[in-house]
């Protein structure tokens, strides 16, 4: 996710604490941080699919 929607993000939870949020920009709101939760999960899974489980007894790798 680019910075400038990260910026977005922070600055409408912001504006949600002192002022308050229109129907549009609640909407944004909630676009934007299901793409957040959805790139985080896609990373979170990605680096797990590189984890290789080494055995110590036996040194062989195993994948997954």
């Amino acid at each position: 996710m680019k910075q400038e929607k990260i910026d977005r993000i922070n600055w409408l939870a912001k504006k949600s604490k002192t002022e308050g949020l229109t129907s549009e920009e609640l909407e944004e709101q909630a676009i934007l941080r299901r793409e957040y939760i959805d790139d985080f999960k896609k990373n979170l899974k990605a680096q797990l699919d590189r984890i290789e489980i080494v055995d110590g007894d036996k040194d062989e790798r195993k994948n997954g």
